[in-house]
């Protein structure tokens, strides 16, 4: 029991260790840099190294305790037969799932903080490890992706972010009008002091997107800070909405137009026909 204790004790000292060398590597590389992004990188890696050295340790002081009770680990690997095949391919996929986080740390791909879409879900990104991503969606759910499944991923906040805000008017509108209203708002809205630290640029109106079934649609581009291009388009879209109101420009509704045939000759022997029933 004492040979046990003492494994257990080197282990905690081990984890310890660990954790404040990684903890002074950590504080050490912030020291160089004030960017907010790589600082975010930094505590990526962080969390992720410190996960990895609590599983190294603690197999490594797991497997001296069974070897301190009697147990040996390799004997029971070796006759496990078809539960061995099967723990391989887990192994395998486990392996699998540890080399791709690898490499997503190191080309520095996810980031905790970024709003990212991968394997058809999308969310803030609240943990990376050697493992998984785990992501929260808008709704609140949490998923969790395990590194290996991980083939493409789309960040949607790094850098810089762009919004693409679409606004239609009506066919019966002056278009050249309502592109220069269009135009004069977004100009307003690029130099409000409110918004311009969020703005990477001033907004741009290039013009005409799309002719659709009942609008003409006018397109702006909004470049903004990583992840404010959503409270950026909704503030946008409110003042354009107001400004459409008051400069008395229609956004109009779907709509279809019906025409009817009427065929008088027909409708005529119809009548005729109703009226010697009446008689």
């Amino acid at each position: 029991m004492a040979r046990i204790a003492v494994i257990l004790l080197l282990a905690w000292a081990l984890q310890a260790l660990a954790t404040r060398i990684i903890r002074a590597f950590r504080d050490r590389m912030a020291r160089r840099t004030s960017s907010p992004d790589e600082l975010r990188r930094i505590d990526t890696a962080r969390t992720a190294f410190s996960r990895f050295a609590v599983v190294v340790v603690t197999l490594i002081a797991g497997t001296a305790v069974l070897g301190e009770l009697g147990i040996s680990v390799a004997p029971i690997l070796a006759t496990a037969g078809v539960a061995g095949i099967a723990i391989g391919f887990g192994a395998q996929s486990l392996i699998k799932d540890y080399f791709n986080g690898f490499f997503i740390l190191v080309e520095d791909q996810i980031r905790e903080g970024d709003v990212v879409e991968i394997v058809g879900k999308s969310g803030l990104v609240e943990e990376v490890t050697l493992r998984f991503v785990r992501l929260r969606d808008a709704e609140g759910h949490v998923h969790i992706i395990p590194n290996g499944e991980i083939k493409v991923v789309s960040n949607l906040t790094r850098g810089w972010s762009r919004a693409v805000v679409d606004v239609g008017v009506g066919y019966e509108e002056d278009v050249d009008r309502a592109l220069s209203v269009v135009r004069d708002e977004a100009a307003r809205f690029s130099k409000d002091p409110d918004w311009t630290p969020q703005l990477d640029g001033a907004v741009e109106v290039p013009g005409i997107e799309s002719l659709s079934d009942s609008a003409v649609v006018i397109r702006s581009l909004i470049r903004t800070q990583p992840g404010s291009q959503w409270n950026a388009a909704r503030e946008y879209r409110r003042r354009l909405k107001l400004r459409f109101d008051r400069e008395n420009i229609e956004i109009p509704f779907p709509q279809r137009r019906v025409h009817v045939h009427v065929d008088e000759s027909a409708g005529d022997s119809r009548l005729k026909a109703a009226g010697a029933a009446g008689g």
